[in-house]
């Protein structure tokens, strides 16, 4: 068996009037969301690309461009599965994901268990297959000035034979 890993990184402005979505998990009581072509969603959108420069097949924009309108509004974890059918199509098998969310605000830890779920059974992967983190920016940048979210991802895949 190969295996190969995957970096992934993204990052969106907050906004108000948007849902706050990560790893597939509305936040409730979020006072403000990620904007974005899709619903913005920087955790599930490292995974991607971490995924997919795992396994060697480009990234996100490449695959689910802003210009299409296809993918306005777009839910994340629809393209997740999509990414994990187009790797099965080239003989890849996600195995792990281990991801970190960097924000000031809100609190996500008691948001943790969904999240992995969410992204569990939409890789077809256990929970235990996927790894949840929380940091913030110490008060530094966009991101520690509550201006934005980002997330980075490491995601392991595999190809029998």
């Amino acid at each position: 068996m190969t295996a190969r890993v995957g970096i992934g990184y993204d990052l969106h402005p907050l906004a108000e009037g948007r849902r706050l979505v990560l790893g597939g998990v509305e936040i409730p009581g979020a006072d403000r969301g990620l904007v974005g072509h899709s619903d913005a969603d920087a955790l599930t959108h490292a995974i991607i690309d971490a995924l997919l420069g795992a396994a060697g097949l480009g990234d996100i924009g490449q695959h689910f461009p802003d210009t299409d309108e296809r993918w306005r509004d777009a839910n994340s974890l629809t393209l997740l599965a999509e990414v994990c059918t187009f790797l099965e199509d080239h003989g890849w098998t996600p195995i792990h994901f281990d991801a970190t969310v960097i924000c000031e605000t809100p609190r996500l830890a008691p948001h943790r268990d969904a999240m992995r779920l969410s992204l569990a059974e939409t890789a077809g992967l256990q929970p235990l297959e996927v790894n949840v983190k929380f940091t913030t920016n110490e008060g530094l940048g966009v991101m520690g000035r509550a201006e934005a979210i980002a997330a980075t991802a490491v995601a392991t895949v595999e190809r029998a034979g």
